[in-house]
């Protein structure tokens, strides 16, 4: 068996599977690496769209961890944004008219539908449907 990585049919890249090298990997591993790689093979088991993947008015199925919330006014109307990260690529979720919504805070994990826009380049999802994940399985 070489040593050198191989990429599989999906194009991610295939890594040795011994025990051993997953240790060195894990302890080489930045904590930023270890919760992407997290967030990726959560992405996956749900059966969910990776944000990296998603394009201009798709209708997408998304999840990850909200990074970042803040309350930002969009033409005079109170908009909360927040930032959804599923270790691939950031996405902008945005509730119009909405100041706060119970659950929705920096750390959580949530599965958002709807479709996507571009905006100044990033992401945007607006007002998605939602699911907050439960707390335990964090």
């Amino acid at each position: 068996m070489s040593a050198v990585p191989r990429s599989d049919r999906s194009g991610r890249v295939e890594k040795p599977s011994g025990r051993f090298r997953r240790m060195l990997d894990r302890l080489s591993s930045s904590q930023e690496d270890l919760e992407s790689e997290e967030l990726q093979e959560d992405t996956h088991a749900s059966g969910c769209t990776r944000i990296s993947e998603c394009s201009d008015r798709q209708i997408v199925k998304v999840t990850g961890t909200l990074r970042t919330v803040t309350l930002r006014p969009r033409a005079g109307v109170p908009a909360l944004e927040a930032e959804l990260f599923d270790g691939t690529a950031p996405l902008d979720v945005v509730w119009l008219g909405r100041r706060s919504i119970v659950g929705i805070e920096p750390g959580r994990k949530l599965i958002a539908s709807g479709r996507v826009a571009m905006s100044h380049g990033r992401r945007v999802l607006f007002n998605p449907k939602y699911e907050l994940r439960p707390l335990g399985k964090e």
